[in-house]
């Protein structure tokens, strides 16, 4: 009896590591195939803990573009880079580290005050002299810590469906990467994060556009492919957690940004409360420029592109 009970675990065990396997395979596959789709097709920059991706067009007053949660720059190429060098600027859009094509070394290159450091390193190497920042979402709250913790570099900020305070409670859309532990965090990205954000990627996608309709040619034109790689799932995962740690005492400081500072927000963003990021911004700025869309969710940069671009425009020409 014991030797069947045995027999039937060993043969259990023994399909649960065929499975994980297959899973595996197949993810870096899928890998191998979303990159060769999106290759990196910027500049490189060095800088202490990793490596910058970024690409630029345009010639003028440079604008930094600074992606989200899970996103990359791609989010940016989709519709506003083009507008905004044909408007006479230079656009730069930024992978942030450990997202898109940029490297970090370690977790720690997370936290949003060491990306913002990475970023101003970069900054500062390429020359690029106090451009408006362009934060969205996540990019948002790194740009605050840009322009609180490198206030030489930054000439103003713009700031798009922008994390201001940490939720108390994170978006449904992010459920699949809230993994606190490192170690699980990563053998769920080796195996099943591909296979499960493929089965989920319309759900998803409906909560991070909605109310709108996301674009079907998101996942190439918009960089959504590059999200189907297990390195993509680690880093948003530990992205989505590092938040935690650094949110609040960025918060407590805002009243000493002395930059310009304008937000722009779909009121009926799905992954954000709208109303609670302006309050707390606006309380501590209370001169800072507030422009909203009724009807619209938290993607402006690829929903509302027109508009979002005239809100860059007249931020940028608030700049010293």
């Amino acid at each position: 009896m014991l030797s069947t009970v045995l027999a039937v675990i060993g043969s259990v065990l023994l399909l649960v590591v065929i499975a994980l396997f297959v899973a595996w395979r197949f993810s870096h596959q899928i890998a191998k195939k979303a990159s060769a789709a999106l290759p990196p097709k910027g500049h490189f920059t060095a800088v202490s803990g990793g490596r910058l991706h970024w690409m630029e067009r345009g010639e003028g007053p440079p604008v930094v573009m600074i992606h989200g949660l899970g996103g990359n720059l791609h989010n940016f190429t989709y519709a506003m880079m083009d507008r905004l060098a044909a408007a006479g600027y230079r656009a730069i859009a930024i992978d942030r580290p450990g997202c898109g094509w940029s490297e970090r070394d370690s977790d720690e290159q997370a936290r949003v005050p060491e990306q913002a450091r990475m970023i101003a390193e970069m900054l500062a190497k390429e020359g690029i002299d106090k451009p408006l920042v362009v934060g969205h979402s996540l990019g948002g709250a790194v740009s605050l810590a840009l322009a609180l913790n490198h206030p030489e570099l930054v000439g103003g900020l713009a700031l798009v469906s922008a994390l201001i305070r940490a939720p108390q409670t994170p978006s449904e859309a992010f459920s699949g990467i809230n993994i606190a532990n490192p170690g699980t965090r990563r053998f769920i990205a080796e195996t099943l994060a591909v296979p499960m954000s493929i089965r989920n990627g319309d759900k998803t996608l409906s909560i991070v556009f909605g109310p709108d309709a996301a674009p079907e040619d998101f996942r190439v034109r918009g960089g959504g492919l590059l999200s189907l790689r297990p390195n993509a799932f680690y880093a948003a995962a530990t992205d989505m957690h590092a938040v935690g740690r650094d949110m609040d005492g960025l918060t407590g400081r805002l009243g000493e940004i002395a930059v310009p500072v304008g937000l722009f927000y779909g009121m009926d963003d799905r992954i954000l409360s709208a109303r609670e990021q302006i309050a707390v911004l606006t309380e501590a700025l209370p001169d800072a420029d507030v422009e909203t869309v009724d009807g619209h969710g938290h993607m402006p940069p690829v929903i509302e592109p027109e508009r979002l671009q005239a809100f860059v425009v007249r931020m940028a020409g608030k700049l010293a």
